[in-house]
Parts: structure tokens; sequence; C-alpha cells
């Protein structure tokens, strides 16, 4: 019996060891398109804690442009990798990306930015992490319309603020989405006022926000949605330049960025209510996860995983930093 369970535990033990020394071969590549962008160092990093935890070696590469793409996954495949993780920087590179994949045998997922084919269509086989702008967008709305049902406003009578890049789809999927829900909280559409803006900054929805408050200084009470923290912020300085009081106004960004933490900073609470933080954490870690996975056990990720933001608000925006590992 003594010689028995010996055995097992040697035989257990070298399970062990075969294992880690399989995890220890395991390479693969996690490829971006801004490198030095604070959202994909983020991204690398949460990917190394998934390459510390299985035991497999990360390798980080920025590729700018679709030349450096190319070369890139011909790294890999001279490194021995056996799997990559990509945000490229055009999904229209597609084709070549899959193709170049399959010469080099290396298993492909996409991150943050979806490859499409010659027909504009998305690469639906190739592995997808991707952010719902749409939902993103629909929790903007829900947070605003709860706010203003508790400051006890009448939608039907509130402003709103649509600041617009209307060039960039993924804007328009998140204004939609935050305007949809508004609509369905009886905000009414005669009241939602389009704010054109030039650039995705601040300066630019502050001057497209001034002219619509400008045409419409008879309504009291303010919401304000659009791309990113620095959409809202433009509309909320706006407001703050025709002198509309920060009580009645309430404006939900996207992002988490540093100026809408600065904002929440401030000793005095502004217009500006909140923001939906958009966390790399998941995108970094899961993705090199299922990538292991693939490899390792052969379990091929969802073709499709879409991931949404998390609202963060003035008094507790730093526990929701930190509970999405960004504090």
């Amino acid at each position: 019996m003594r010689f028995f369970k010996a055995a097992i535990l040697a035989g257990t033990v070298a399970v062990i060891a075969a294992t880690s020394a399989f995890a220890a071969d395991v390479k693969i590549g996690f490829v971006v398109k801004q490198p030095e962008e604070p959202w994909f160092q983020d991204e690398w990093k949460f990917a190394e804690v998934a390459a510390q935890e299985k035991g497999f070696t990360l390798v980080k590469i920025g590729a700018e442009d679709g030349e450096k793409v190319q070369s890139a996954i011909d790294n890999l495949g001279a490194q021995g990798a056996q799997g990559f993780i990509i945000c490229t920087p055009d999904v229209k590179l597609g084709p070549g990306i899959v193709a170049k994949a399959e010469a080099n045998q290396l298993k492909l997922m996409t991150v943050d930015d979806r490859l499409v084919g010659a027909d504009g269509n998305p690469l639906e086989d190739v592995p997808h992490m991707g952010i719902s702008a749409t939902k993103i967008g629909e929790a903007v709305g829900q947070a605003i319309s709860d706010e203003v049902k508790k400051r006890g406003w009448n939608p039907a009578e509130v402003g709103v603020i649509r600041v617009s890049y209307d060039q960039l789809p993924t804007a328009v999927d998140r204004v939609e989405g935050a305007l949809s829900v508004l609509k369905a909280n009886g905000f009414a559409a005669a009241n939602i006022f389009d704010a054109p803006q030039a650039k995705t900054d601040t300066e630019a929805a502050l001057n497209a926000s001034t002219t619509v408050l400008n045409k419409n200084a008879g309504i009291k009470q303010w919401v304000a949605v659009g791309l990113n923290d620095e959409a809202v912020l433009g509309a909320v300085r706006a407001t703050e330049s025709v002198g509309i009081a920060a009580e009645n106004v309430v404006g939900v960004g996207i992002g988490g960025a540093d100026s809408a933490i600065n904002e929440f900073k401030k000793p005095t609470a502004t217009g500006f209510f909140g923001t939906v933080i958009i966390s790399p954490k998941r995108h970094g870690y899961e993705t090199a996860l299922n990538m292991y996975e693939w490899i390792a056990n052969g379990k091929e990720p969802e073709k499709l995983i879409l991931t949404a933001g998390q609202l963060a608000l003035r008094d507790d925006y730093q526990a929701v930093r930190k509970d999405l590992g960004i504090e």
C-alpha cells in the first residue's frame, strides 16, 4: 500500500512537472497598434498577469501600420510562438492578417478592433473580444434617467445635448444607445439637440454645445451625452459659460479619462455627474488566458465576446477603478 501511494504521488508530481514544462514552451504574441497609449500599456500589463499565472511567455509587439503587422507575425512565427492576439492599425488588413497567421501556423484572436473582409463585413471565424458601444451608451442613458428621476425633474421638459461625431461609427452607436434609453424614460425627441464637434476634444464640444444652449435659452434643465468624457465635459463647460447652475445639469461621459477623474476631485460638484469606465483588464488578461487555453487544451474561445463599462460617480470612482484593476 505504501508503495502504491508513493507511485501515485510520483505520478502526480510527474504530471505537474510535465504541465509546467509545457506551459513554459507556450509563447503568445500580443500585438497592438499604439504601444505608447495607456490603454494598450494596461492591456499588456494584464496579459502579463495571465502569463505569470499560467507560466507561458508573452511577446509584446507594437505595430503601427500594415507592414509592421506583417513583420510582427513573421517574427512570432520565427520565435516559435503558437498564437497571437492583435489590435490592428487597420481592420481592412483582415484577410492579409489571417493569411499570414495561417502561413506561420499561428492561432489568431483579435481585441478591441474587429477584422473585416474585402466586403467590409466582420471576419466572424476569427475569435474577437470587443467593446459593446451600444451597451455602454445604454448605461449612460440609464444613469442619466435615474438621476433625473431622483431630482424630480420632468424628463419631457429637459433638454438633451447630443454631442456628435457621426463620422465615427462607435460614436454613433454610443450616443444612440444613450438616446434610446432616454426616450424610453420619457425624454422628448423634440428636445434632443445635435451639437456636432469638429474634433473629439473638450474645446470642440464646448463650442458646439454653446451654440445649442444659446438657441434654446428657454430650457432650464439639461443633460449631455457624447462619444467620450471630453465631449460631455465640453457640454458641461458650455452650460457654465451661459450661466446654468450645476444642479440643473447632468452629464455622463465614457472612458474614465484623467479629465473625468480630475472633475470628480474638484471641491464642489459640477454638472459632470459620472462616467462609464471602460477597463482594459478583461481585454488584456482574458484574451491572453483564452489564447493559452486554446493552445494548451484545445479550447477555442467564443467567436464574439463583448464587454461593457462600469458607472463611476464622484463619491465612488476610486472604488470602481480599484474593482476594475486600474487604481
